[in-house]
């Protein structure tokens, strides 16, 4: 399977349109003491993220996520390459009024309440208080937050959970046409990230487009509709979950012996462990089997699976020397 698959083409239509496009960016940041050394952050980047698909960017930590986030935002600027946002050049101001961004750790004067926060937010928006009124109630019940809580308590007495919902709610309200969430699981139990993830389907229900950067590969396999992975600033793997990881009808299959040449040709996500093989297959295993008998390998076993978003997301990295594969 080839890695750097590009399943765009899937969202390519009149339906829906290119709504973030990046040509090549590339971000050099001066450091040292006197500023003469350069660090590449982000290497000859280009992406097309369509309305109405939700797209998970993954990576390690300095992977360069988080730059290419905010070169989307405007929050800084590439050091070369192009992009556009909306039909606009990243870093239009008038693009601002049309998305929603939640960072990883949201800041928040603690002395107000939920409910001031919104308020607040509405404000540097310019929305008007007819407008609030029904909007901000309508957004503490969808991400979950009871009203009664969002009025009476300060932010400082707010958990984690509870202030990512609060994050959430500010994102959202300006009505997004597009809406970027930096680690939105980030610190959460397992039933916060469950509730973060329903509030994040029912925004893809409503038609929202949505971009995320986000360590929990299994809810970015449950959400996304494409994946793309950076490793030292370069966009190593594009496409849809099922372009990169296989249709359901995949087949993982354990052995030894046979051809290495036939194996690393037929299979995908080839590994050894103990003496022993095992990779993947997609669609009818049967002839692969023969062939494998034939050539004298054993064949220990055949399941009906494909690989997790974490497997291949490491097989990746592991591929291109980024983590070891012991």
């Amino acid at each position: 399977m080839n890695s750097a698959v590009d399943s765009s083409i899937e969202f390519a239509d009149v339906d829906h349109p290119s709504v973030i496009e990046t040509h090549d960016l590339r971000k050099v940041y001066r450091t040292g003491f006197w500023l003469n050394q350069k660090i590449a952050s982000l290497k000859n980047c280009s992406l097309s993220i369509y309305q109405g698909e939700t797209f998970g960017l993954l990576g390690p930590n300095g992977a360069g996520k988080t730059t290419l986030l905010k070169i989307l935002l405007g929050i800084t600027r590439p050091t070369s390459g192009t992009g556009s946002l909306l039909g606009r050049p990243l870093g239009d101001r008038s693009v601002k009024q049309r998305i929603g961004y939640l960072p990883e750790n949201p800041y928040f004067y603690d002395y107000l309440t939920g409910w001031e926060i919104l308020h607040f937010t509405a404000g540097l928006f310019q929305i008007p208080r007819s407008v609030r009124k029904q909007r901000i109630p309508a957004l503490f019940d969808l991400v979950g937050l009871a009203q009664s809580t969002a009025k009476k308590k300060q932010l400082r007495q707010y958990s984690k959970g509870m202030l990512q919902r609060v994050g959430l709610a500010q994102a959202l309200i300006n009505d997004p046409e597009v809406v970027f969430l930096d680690e939105p699981m980030s610190g959460l139990d397992p039933m916060g990230r469950y509730q973060i993830r329903e509030i994040i389907l029912s925004l893809k229900g409503q038609g929202r487009t949505i971009f995320f950067n986000s360590h929990v590969l299994s809810d970015v396999e449950m959400i996304c509709d494409r994946i793309a992975i950076l490793a030292d600033g370069e966009l190593i793997c594009n496409g849809s979950v099922e372009s990169l990881l296989g249709t359901p009808e995949t087949y993982s299959i354990k052995g030894k012996g046979g051809s290495l040449d036939v194996l690393k040709k037929r299979m995908l996500n080839l590994e050894f462990r103990d003496g022993y093989w095992v990779g993947h297959i997609q669609g009818d295993p049967y002839d692969l089997l023969a062939s494998l008998r034939l050539m004298g390998a054993e064949i220990v076993g055949v399941n009906l699976a494909r690989p997790t978003l974490e497997e291949f997301f490491i097989q990746q990295l592991r591929d291109r020397g980024i983590v070891s594969s012991h």
